[in-house]
């Protein structure tokens, strides 16, 4: 099984909110479409060179060669937690590097992603990142200290924080 600090990751449809976690600690993770067939879905995995995380005990059982790996449970926080205990995955990684809707790296703020964030939120310390592809600005409000605790829980095996 590769390591997470080394696997490109690709999330079945069925765990898009662990995608969009994996992606705000800065993991490369793709997301595979919403009823895709099986075929189609380890085919780019394969082809991408990713680990593809699933919820689907018959699509793990039936694929040899470790590109696919099993996730027990449901619950995110449970979720996380194998991560960490299977792959080794750091949730401190790079946080809020890549877009979380649709995992692009993303750049410094400019000045016209500035302007179009709320005034008081311009006056926050930073780092303020926007997206070149869907153009979403991203800075560190309320919602992003709250993210960083929960990821920084599960990096250290405590409860997460909500």
């Amino acid at each position: 099984m590769r390591s997470a600090g080394t696997a490109r990751l690709l999330c079945d449809a069925m765990l898009a909110g662990l995608a969009r976690w994996l992606r705000a600690a800065g993991h490369d993770t793709a997301l595979a479409g919403e009823g895709r067939p099986d075929a189609e879905v380890l085919a780019r995995g394969r082809a991408e060179g990713r680990l593809l995380l699933t919820r689907d005990r018959r699509l793990a059982e039936e694929t040899p060669g470790g590109d696919v790996l099993l996730l027990g449970s449901d619950d995110l926080d449970a979720q996380a937690a194998e991560l960490v205990r299977r792959l080794g995955l750091d949730w401190t990684h790079n946080p809020f590097s890549r877009c979380m809707l649709d995992n692009t790296p993303l750049r410094p703020a400019g000045p016209a992603d500035l302007a179009a964030i709320p005034e008081a939120a311009r006056t926050l310390p930073g780092p303020f990142r926007s997206c070149p592809c869907c153009g979403r600005v991203f800075w560190p409000g309320s919602h992003v200290r709250r993210m960083e605790a929960r990821l920084r829980g599960w990096k250290g095996g405590t409860p997460a924080v909500r």
